[in-house]
């Protein structure tokens, strides 16, 4: 039998839901986090977006540091800070902040894409060209010397910082990423929740190219996932319709807040938005509690990770957190 008695987490994109704004959504953010914490969810993770008005997650280290704040012992952390955007020196010295502040409860994960359009890529980005994407794997290198002993620093330190040895996290959706933390033997985790389509093979690419580091003996990989958990089959699927627009939005280009579920989604989306959108959305465990247990004992009879990280975009707070209680409840063997 595969194991699905394994760590779980939250990631949180901090969408606004329609009817709501901005203060609503950072104040259900840290809600979602408390109730996880309660739930024994392993990390907390949030993720980083600009110029999109339907979601609070651009300034992601003050959102952990807000969260941290407000829990005792789940960890937080970025899923993930897109380093393009930002200096590995900056980013060394904030969550070299946090981690002094809160120890043992802060990962850093790292991707190499901007997390929003190009025009908004170019205000962000602290150099007009395309040089920060490219050098990807040097700023990972530099973060992980930032945070190691004081004996291999630099002239450059980052204080706070200096043996703070926060642990970091590969973040893709692609191969190129798949390998780059096999190279460095760092923990990956890749994003099926809206790009399950090289899931397989980067998961192949990177166990298989796994070189052992000083961070991590052996492959560690985890993977998210969409989980839209309730009490009977058919709630779930009626749920469910809140992602669907949430990715129709994307294909659409669209701004609109998490909407309510509704009851006929080919209403709202032409054929090829349908397409469009379920293809990005493949990777979903959806159901009641024995239908999670099911699908995710076949997504590890088949994949075998060692930790899924669960995205439940619902509309109701009560139900998502209803979502991740069956989701854990499954884990724990209940």
């Amino acid at each position: 039998m595969p194991n699905i008695n394994i760590p779980v987490s939250v990631l949180n994109l901090a969408p606004i839901r329609q009817g709501g704004d901005a203060k609503e959504a950072i104040d259900e953010l840290v809600d979602l986090a408390q109730e996880a914490e309660k739930m024994g969810y392993t990390r907390y993770w949030i993720a980083e977006h600009h110029n999109t008005p339907t979601l609070v997650s651009s300034a992601t280290p003050m959102l952990i540091k807000h969260t941290l704040e407000h829990t005792e012992k789940i960890r937080v952390g970025s899923g993930g800070i897109m380093l393009p955007n930002h200096s590995p020196l900056v980013v060394a010295e904030q969550f070299g902040t946090m981690a002094t502040i809160y120890p043992n409860r802060l990962d850093l994960g790292l991707g190499r894409a901007p997390g929003t359009d190009m025009i908004t890529a170019s205000a962000l980005r602290r150099s007009q060209s395309d040089d920060a994407v490219h050098t990807f794997p040097n700023d990972v290198k530099a973060l992980q010397k930032y945070f190691g002993a004081e004996e291999h620093q630099g002239k450059v330190k980052a204080y706070p910082g200096v043996d703070t040895n926060i642990p970091i996290y590969i973040l893709g959706s692609s191969t190129d990423s798949a390998v780059l933390a096999a190279k460095l033997g760092l923990p990956y985790v890749f994003a099926s929740h809206f790009a399950p389509r090289y899931m397989e093979e980067a998961m192949t690419i990177y166990r298989d190219r796994f070189q052992p580091s000083d961070y991590l003996a052996e492959p560690y990989m985890i993977v998210c996932l969409n989980v839209i958990a309730a009490e009977t089959d058919e709630e779930a699927k009626f749920e469910l319709t809140t992602m669907q627009q949430f990715f129709l939005n994307v294909v659409r280009g669209t701004g609109l807040p998490l909407s309510p579920p509704v009851e006929d989604m080919d209403a709202i989306w032409s054929q090829p938005e349908k397409e469009m959108a379920s293809s990005m959305t493949s990777a979903t465990i959806l159901g009641s509690k024995e239908s999670v247990r099911e699908q995710l004992t076949r997504f590890q009879e088949k994949y075998n990770v060692d930790e899924i990280m669960a995205v439940s975009y619902i509309y109701d707070p009560a139900k998502q957190k209803r979502s991740y209680e069956l989701l854990k409840q499954v884990v724990d063997g209940e």
